[in-house]
Protein backbone atom coordinates (compact mmCIF):
# COMPACT_ATOMS: atom_id res chain seq x y z
CA UNK A 1 0.00 0.00 0.00
CA UNK A 2 2.94 2.36 0.83
CA UNK A 3 4.80 1.81 -2.62
CA UNK A 4 1.13 2.84 -4.63
CA UNK A 5 0.86 6.09 -2.24
CA UNK A 6 4.72 6.26 -3.33
CA UNK A 7 4.18 5.81 -6.86
CA UNK A 8 1.17 8.09 -6.91
CA UNK A 9 3.30 11.05 -5.74
CA UNK A 10 5.98 10.47 -7.56
CA UNK A 11 3.76 10.48 -10.97
CA UNK A 12 2.46 13.11 -9.69
CA UNK A 13 5.64 15.34 -9.13
CA UNK A 14 6.77 13.95 -12.35
CA UNK A 15 3.91 15.01 -14.55
CA UNK A 16 3.34 18.46 -14.09
CA UNK A 17 7.16 18.64 -15.18
CA UNK A 18 6.94 16.53 -17.89
CA UNK A 19 4.03 18.99 -18.89
CA UNK A 20 6.26 21.71 -18.69
CA UNK A 21 9.00 20.59 -20.44
CA UNK A 22 6.70 19.81 -23.69
CA UNK A 23 5.65 23.12 -23.38
CA UNK A 24 8.78 25.17 -23.13
CA UNK A 25 9.88 23.06 -26.28
CA UNK A 26 7.02 24.19 -27.74
CA UNK A 27 7.68 28.03 -26.90
CA UNK A 28 10.96 28.05 -28.12
CA UNK A 29 10.13 26.86 -31.34
CA UNK A 30 7.61 29.41 -31.88
CA UNK A 31 7.40 32.94 -32.13
CA UNK A 32 5.60 35.36 -33.72
CA UNK A 33 6.72 37.22 -37.06
CA UNK A 34 5.87 39.75 -39.26
CA UNK A 35 5.52 39.89 -42.84
CA UNK A 36 9.13 42.08 -42.71
CA UNK A 37 10.61 39.24 -40.79
CA UNK A 38 9.49 36.17 -43.00
CA UNK A 39 10.38 37.98 -45.56
CA UNK A 40 14.24 38.58 -44.25
CA UNK A 41 14.05 34.41 -42.94
CA UNK A 42 13.16 33.17 -46.84
CA UNK A 43 15.85 35.37 -48.23
CA UNK A 44 18.62 34.27 -46.22
CA UNK A 45 20.93 32.02 -47.87
CA UNK A 46 20.96 28.18 -46.63
CA UNK A 47 22.75 25.35 -48.09
CA UNK A 48 19.63 23.39 -47.51
CA UNK A 49 16.47 23.21 -49.04
CA UNK A 50 13.82 25.07 -47.15
CA UNK A 51 10.27 24.38 -47.01
CA UNK A 52 7.77 26.69 -45.68
CA UNK A 53 4.52 25.56 -44.65
CA UNK A 54 1.49 27.75 -44.21
CA UNK A 55 -1.37 26.23 -41.98
CA UNK A 56 -3.67 27.36 -39.38
CA UNK A 57 -4.85 25.48 -36.37
CA UNK A 58 -8.86 25.56 -37.58
CA UNK A 59 -8.02 24.01 -41.20
CA UNK A 60 -8.58 20.05 -40.90
CA UNK A 61 -5.79 19.49 -44.53
CA UNK A 62 -3.45 21.55 -43.01
CA UNK A 63 -3.08 19.58 -39.83
CA UNK A 64 -3.72 16.02 -41.74
CA UNK A 65 -0.65 17.03 -43.46
CA UNK A 66 1.65 18.21 -40.79
CA UNK A 67 3.09 14.83 -39.80
CA UNK A 68 4.22 14.12 -43.38
CA UNK A 69 6.46 17.18 -43.42
CA UNK A 70 7.84 16.39 -39.87
CA UNK A 71 8.34 12.74 -41.10
CA UNK A 72 10.03 13.54 -44.30
CA UNK A 73 12.25 15.71 -42.45
CA UNK A 74 13.62 13.16 -39.73
CA UNK A 75 14.27 11.33 -42.79
CA UNK A 76 16.58 14.49 -44.60
CA UNK A 77 18.87 15.72 -42.77
CA UNK A 78 19.26 17.95 -45.96
CA UNK A 79 15.69 19.43 -45.29
CA UNK A 80 15.10 22.48 -43.44
CA UNK A 81 11.39 22.60 -42.11
CA UNK A 82 9.31 25.85 -40.77
CA UNK A 83 5.55 26.10 -40.10
CA UNK A 84 4.57 28.93 -40.58
CA UNK A 85 0.58 29.37 -38.90
CA UNK A 86 -1.75 31.95 -40.39
CA UNK A 87 -3.80 31.83 -37.39
CA UNK A 88 -5.04 35.20 -35.39
CA UNK A 89 -1.78 36.86 -33.91
CA UNK A 90 -3.61 38.20 -31.30
CA UNK A 91 -4.24 34.62 -29.65
CA UNK A 92 -1.06 33.39 -29.67
CA UNK A 93 -1.78 30.68 -27.02
CA UNK A 94 -3.57 28.53 -29.50
CA UNK A 95 -1.19 28.20 -31.59
CA UNK A 96 1.50 27.15 -28.32
CA UNK A 97 -0.75 24.81 -27.19
CA UNK A 98 -1.44 23.05 -30.50
CA UNK A 99 2.35 22.39 -31.10
CA UNK A 100 2.52 21.44 -27.48
CA UNK A 101 -0.67 18.91 -27.61
CA UNK A 102 0.50 17.62 -31.37
CA UNK A 103 4.86 17.63 -30.17
CA UNK A 104 5.72 19.41 -33.43
CA UNK A 105 9.81 19.74 -32.95
CA UNK A 106 10.08 22.08 -36.53
CA UNK A 107 10.56 25.99 -35.55
CA UNK A 108 6.45 27.49 -36.09
CA UNK A 109 6.40 31.26 -36.56
CA UNK A 110 2.65 32.32 -36.06
CA UNK A 111 2.68 34.97 -38.72
CA UNK A 112 0.94 38.39 -37.89
CA UNK A 113 0.24 40.37 -40.44
CA UNK A 114 -3.68 40.65 -40.95
CA UNK A 115 -3.30 42.12 -44.37
CA UNK A 116 -2.77 38.89 -46.25
CA UNK A 117 -3.43 40.39 -49.99
CA UNK A 118 -0.63 42.59 -49.00
CA UNK A 119 2.06 40.08 -48.80
CA UNK A 120 0.57 36.85 -50.70
CA UNK A 121 1.76 37.55 -53.72
CA UNK A 122 4.96 38.30 -52.67
CA UNK A 123 5.31 34.55 -51.50
CA UNK A 124 4.51 33.31 -54.56
CA UNK A 125 2.74 35.98 -57.19
CA UNK A 126 0.23 32.87 -58.16
CA UNK A 127 -0.77 32.06 -54.70
CA UNK A 128 -4.74 32.71 -54.00
CA UNK A 129 -4.70 32.59 -50.50
CA UNK A 130 -5.76 29.14 -49.55
CA UNK A 131 -3.86 27.08 -47.06
CA UNK A 132 -2.27 24.28 -46.90
CA UNK A 133 0.26 25.87 -49.03
CA UNK A 134 4.01 25.20 -49.15
CA UNK A 135 7.11 27.26 -50.27
CA UNK A 136 10.51 25.07 -51.42
CA UNK A 137 13.45 27.20 -51.83
CA UNK A 138 16.76 26.10 -53.25
CA UNK A 139 19.98 26.78 -52.29
CA UNK A 140 20.33 28.20 -55.06
CA UNK A 141 17.73 30.93 -54.16
CA UNK A 142 15.34 29.52 -56.66
CA UNK A 143 11.46 29.07 -55.66
CA UNK A 144 8.44 26.74 -56.37
CA UNK A 145 5.24 27.09 -54.68
CA UNK A 146 2.94 24.51 -54.23
CA UNK A 147 -1.04 25.02 -53.21
CA UNK A 148 -3.34 23.11 -51.76
CA UNK A 149 -2.87 19.37 -49.48
CA UNK A 150 -0.40 16.85 -50.17
CA UNK A 151 -0.24 13.13 -48.68
CA UNK A 152 3.02 11.82 -47.52
CA UNK A 153 4.00 10.38 -51.28
CA UNK A 154 2.76 13.70 -53.13
CA UNK A 155 5.64 15.36 -50.34
CA UNK A 156 8.82 13.56 -51.21
CA UNK A 157 8.05 13.76 -54.51
CA UNK A 158 8.03 17.45 -54.71
CA UNK A 159 11.10 17.43 -52.42
CA UNK A 160 12.93 14.99 -54.87
CA UNK A 161 11.84 17.67 -57.90
CA UNK A 162 13.54 20.58 -56.13
CA UNK A 163 16.75 18.48 -55.65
Amino acid sequence: MVLCYLTFFWLYLIYPQADSYIEQRAVQNFKVIDFDEFESTINNPSEKLRIFNFWATWCAPCIKEMPYFESVKSQDPDLELFFISMDDGRNPERVTNFISKRKIKAPVYLLDEVNFNKWIGKVDRDWSGAIPATLFIKPDGSRSFHEGEVSEEELKQLIKQQK
